[in-house]
């Protein structure tokens, strides 16, 4: 096995196609948010002129650092705050039309649940609060139960939950009502490295069922594991927006990768692999980790304030 890294300085554009056939879910069209203080006077501006689209059917990751205006972002989709200038749409309406809210599902950072109901009469409560019937409900509850774990504590008190389990039924609450759009705020918190796992895996199940997931993390891992795209934010502005595999791609390298070749050939670069009989692998560009990107945007932003990303 040899592995070259050589210089390719005719690398190609960076990013890979994009399918703009994709239909819009959510759209944010110079999105800004301010808190003031009780005199009307600016306290914080939380987010600045923000530009994002999620389309349907994907994974998308909404990174930054504490303060950033990642959870601002989440609550102005989602209707629960109003926005100081732009526009925030959700499924072609404005995110302030509630009717839109039966269309999603929402898994808050804390979950806010009722400690003396169990599994079953959490969701069965979530249910009659989307007017589902009876059968309907109770089908779904099972279904639900079994697809996140539970099902064997499912007659257990939520007060006698671990953390990591209340995230389990916390997501299956987000889910009774079987939503075109699943907004996720630190989904695997809580969890230990086996349920991180299937969190993931459920989320990517998600995607497979055509839903579409607009994730919050600081795990940098496992927003790199599930998401399609990703939006970078610090200090309220977007710093960088695109496919995680485009963004993560060392441009200005070629990687070659190649098997069953002589000591000799090893030292030979391209040209030389079908000379001396080997087996081209793979050649395409090196990856850097999600965490490299990330802390390498956040410190340039802090150097160049006021650089706008545009997606790649």
């Amino acid at each position: 096995m040899v592995r070259a890294v050589t210089a390719d300085s005719s690398s190609s554009t960076r990013g890979a196609s994009q399918d703009t056939g994709s239909e819009v879910l959510i759209e944010t069209r110079n999105l800004s948010k301010v808190y003031r203080d009780f005199w009307g006077r600016q306290k914080v501006r939380a987010l600045k002129a923000l530009d994002m689209e999620v389309r349907r059917g994907e994974i998308f990751g909404l990174l930054g650092p504490n303060g950033s205006g990642k959870t601002t972002t989440i609550k102005l989709i989602l209707g629960l705050l109003f926005p100081t200038g732009g526009q925030a749409l959700v499924f072609g309406k404005d995110a302030t039309d509630v009717a839109k809210n039966e269309r999603i599902g929402y898994l808050p950072e804390e979950s806010y649940l009722y400690k003396f109901l169990n599994a079953v009469e959490t969701l069965d409560f979530y249910g009659r609060l989307f007017d589902m019937p009876a059968d309907k409900r109770r089908e779904r509850v099972d279904e639900l139960i079994k697809m996140v774990g539970l099902d064997w504590a499912k007659r257990r008190q939520l007060k006698e939950y671990s953390k990591g389990m209340t995230r389990r039924i916390g997501l299956a609450q987000a889910l009774i009502n079987d939503p075109e759009l699943i907004v996720l705020d630190e989904p695997t918190t809580g969890l230990d490295p086996i349920g991180t796992r299937e969190m993931k895996d459920l989320i990517i199940r998600l995607r497979e069922e055509g839903k579409t997931v607009l994730m919050c993390s600081h795990l940098l891992a496992d927003v790199q594991d599930v998401c399609d795209r990703i939006a970078i934010l610090h200090q309220g502005e977007l710093k960088e927006l695109g496919r995680v595999d485009s963004l993560l791609a060392v441009q200005d390298e070629t990687q070659i990768r190649a098997q069953g070749l002589s000591k000799a050939a090893e030292k030979e670069l391209q040209e030389l692999i079908a000379r001396h009989g080997g087996k081209l692998v793979a050649m395409d560009n090196p990856t850097q980790t999600l965490e490299e990107l990330f802390l390498s945007i956040v410190r340039d932003s802090e150097s160049r304030p006021g650089r706008r990303a545009q997606e790649r």
